[in-house]
């Protein structure tokens, strides 16, 4: 059975191609949301042929669905800190740093507005996020293990809860989150997950 367009991980001297396009892809998004979105265009961005990137993602959803695959494996790893509270501050830092970056944060709004009314791209989207959450979930483990947090803390819950005021502002005010932002962000997960909140 032949992979969804927009699904292979080319390897070898193709993977310079997948680069340059899904940088030119991300590059299109940053500047012109999902609707500037062109095949075509990002084949002429990246100097690779139209039919190798129609051949290849098929539809601009399925180069949406890559562009995060790739996202999602090119992510900073977690930090380990030694304290729940220091690394969900290390998380919050991230994803502001994140959201404040130009280019990043301008992809994200546009992917996040696409993935409203586009179900591939929306399944795109909850797949970066649900590696992306995996990744940091361990740091609440931990911290579970060593009695900062009561047994039974939802560790995913977590990690989502410093990253979700942070989106929140970003997107229905506009603003960037700055540091004291993601502070108070890590600081409230934090407390609530202390407090039992999380505890399934």
């Amino acid at each position: 059975m032949s992979a969804e367009p927009g699904t292979v991980r080319p390897g070898g001297r193709t993977a310079r191609v997948r680069a340059a396009v899904l940088e030119a892809a991300g590059d299109v998004l940053a500047e012109q949301g999902f609707d500037g979105l062109d095949l075509a265009d990002v084949a002429r961005r990246a100097d690779v042929g139209k039919t190798t990137v129609y051949r290849r993602w098929g539809s601009v959803t399925g180069l949406v669905a890559d562009l995060l695959a790739d996202m999602a494996e090119q992510s900073l790893p977690r930090e380990e800190t030694g304290s729940a509270l220091g690394d969900l501050r290390a998380n919050a830092a991230l994803v502001r740093r994140t959201l404040a970056d130009p280019r990043q944060g301008a992809l994200f709004r546009a992917v996040i507005a696409a993935a409203t009314c586009d179900a591939r791209t929306a399944q795109a989207l909850r797949r970066f996020y649900e590696v992306r959450v995996a990744e940091w979930a361990p740091c609440v483990e931990q911290g579970v293990a060593r009695g900062e947090f009561p047994a039974g803390t939802d560790a995913e819950a977590v990690v989502r809860a410093v990253s979700a005021p942070l989106y929140y502002q970003l997107l229905t005010t506009g603003e960037i989150p700055d540091a004291p932002d993601a502070e108070r962000a890590a600081r409230a997960a934090h407390a609530a997950a202390v407090a039992g909140v999380y505890v399934t």
